[in-house]
């Protein structure tokens, strides 16, 4: 096998499989190696977040969750399920991302409905990452998709940087402008 073009870590949340497998179908035909990490409870998150499972050749992390005011939408767990000291609840929000978070120079991308707002990003930024890319409005799930899709086939195909794809991506209509890039 040659050597991958890129390598990509999708993390997905509840209800998000379907893009998740079409998103990682595309990512794979244009020569990206994925890994898939499905999120069952909190703490499966955590171990994403906080670096003890993902593996050590990363460039992008997406996290392809359902948003809401900013914050990912979680599995909620009978209070039976959960485990000690497992963050609760229907949401995962900026505060857990400063509890939790340790992906040094790490690229994240959340593409949920408004999980580009600019308190969450900055959560991610603070704990280290490279950068943060998502869209800031409720965005349309196929453009959400179209979205992903243009930004890395820029990257992969055409070798642009990440804000050149950005940009390419944000411009195909009212829907993929709603993705906001910030950088630490």
């Amino acid at each position: 096998m040659s050597k991958p073009e890129l390598y990509v870590s999708i993390v997905v949340g509840p209800n998000c499989d379907i893009e998740s497998i079409a998103l990682r179908s595309v990512l794979e035909s244009f020569g990206a190696r994925v890994t898939f990490h499905l999120i069952g409870r909190p703490n499966d998150l955590i171990d994403v977040l906080s670096g003890q499972d993902l593996d050590q050749k990363l460039d992008y992390l997406i996290l392809n969750f359902h948003g809401d005011e900013g914050r990912f939408i979680m599995p909620e767990l009978g209070e039976e399920v959960y485990e000690l000291n497992e963050p609760r609840g229907a949401f995962f929000s900026s505060q857990e991302v400063l509890q939790y978070c340790q992906l040094h120079g790490v690229k994240v991308i959340a593409s949920g409905c408004s999980l580009g707002e600019k308190q969450l990003a900055s959560a991610f930024l603070e704990s280290g990452c490279h950068s943060y890319l998502g869209p800031d409005d409720y965005i349309d799930g196929n453009a959400n998709l179209m979205f992903l899709i243009s930004f890395m086939y820029e990257i992969i195909a055409h070798g642009k940087t990440q804000q050149e794809a950005y940009e390419i991506a944000k411009a195909i209509d009212t829907e993929t402008s709603m993705y906001q890039l910030y950088f630490s």
